[in-house]
């Protein structure tokens, strides 16, 4: 089976690849904007002409989306997930190939949700920022393609590449300097929030079963297991062998009323205090709490996730330390 992976330098894509290159029956080619892929082609730019005439020559049974942009403008945001994914829509009903669709959503296009609830396939999307728009446009694109096509909806990925600007990132890196400078006591703020982490290994697990599948539509790709970003930070104390004091810091800090804010900040954002670690508010646009109702992945695609938060955590802590 021919594979054209979009995105193979991404986050999820370069795990993607590793597990597509481990099934013997699978050949890869890699298509986007960097150095390291097969063919250049900017999915934000470039024609669905130009994309129709390579699919054409390829002849690929599946086409893998990982592409897209997690941060940037809202216009930014539109061009990389969403204009990209009108364009590889038209050069797949242009194409001759027939290939599958695998496309890679997320789950800010759900939004925020209450408290203890598992967010099925069926839920009203609500996105509440820019990025969950544009990848919400994306997947309605997608399904109203008529291609052979799914959308994998991924609830909060880490593991191994974990960003560094993300929240569990930057609790690591707290960490780290915390004992690079025999710090007693970290501060931090923001870890209410409760999300359902799944490890990265897993969604290319999932994106492979996809692959096999004949399955459609949106599925949920995540544990069904909400976990607080406080809990995951004392987990990731323990793996790292710090032995000093935790302070979670609340609500808004004493002291004068907060500046507007700066160019690219989010609303309300406060200036760190000395001695505090910041951590800002959870970057997804869905409020305090998300968690995933995984039992179409398990039916559809005969897939659930297999490695704990705490072997993540672990990952991610080594590859901090690694920087000390």
């Amino acid at each position: 089976m021919r594979v054209l992976l979009l995105g193979a330098g991404g986050y999820l894509g370069r795990f993607v690849a590793d597990r597509l290159l481990a099934d013997p029956a699978v050949q890869i080619t890699a298509l986007g904007r960097g150095d390291d892929a097969d063919v250049r082609f900017d999915l934000s730019t470039g024609s669905p002409g130009a994309l129709t005439r390579f699919l054409d020559a390829v002849h690929p049974g599946v086409v893998v989306n990982c592409a897209g942009a997690i941060r940037g403008t809202a216009g930014e945001l539109v061009r990389h997930n969403t204009v990209s994914a009108a364009t590889l829509c038209e050069a797949l009903r242009r194409s001759g190939c027939g290939a599958r669709l695998v496309q890679l959503g997320c789950a800010a296009e759900y939004g925020p949700s209450p408290h203890g609830s598992s967010l099925a396939e069926d839920a009203t999307a609500r996105p509440g920022g820019p990025y969950g728009v544009s990848k919400l446009a994306a997947t309605e694109l997608v399904l109203g393609s008529g291609l052979d096509a799914i959308v994998l909806r991924v609830f909060s990925p880490t593991g191994p590449g974990t960003p560094a600007g993300s929240p569990l990132g930057r609790l690591a890196d707290s960490l780290r300097r915390a004992l690079q400078h025999g710090d007693s006591e970290l501060k931090m703020s923001g870890l209410g929030v409760q999300r359902d982490f799944v490890d990265v290994r897993d969604v290319a697990r999932a994106v492979h079963a996809a692959t096999l599948s004949a399955a459609q539509g949106v599925i949920n790709i995540g544990t069904g297991q909400a976990v607080r970003l406080r809990d995951a930070a004392v987990t990731l104390a323990r793996i790292s062998g710090y032995a000093g004091t935790l302070h979670e810091l609340d609500g808004p800090l004493p002291g004068p009323p907060a500046p507007r804010s700066a160019p690219g900040e989010p609303a309300g954002h406060l200036p760190t205090p000395a001695g505090q670690v910041p951590c800002p508010p959870y970057p997804d646009g869905c409020g305090a709490w998300q968690q995933a109702d995984v039992r179409t992945a398990r039916d559809r695609l005969g897939w659930r996730a297999r490695i704990s938060l705490e072997e993540s955590l672990a990952d991610i802590w080594m590859e901090a330390a690694c920087r000390m």
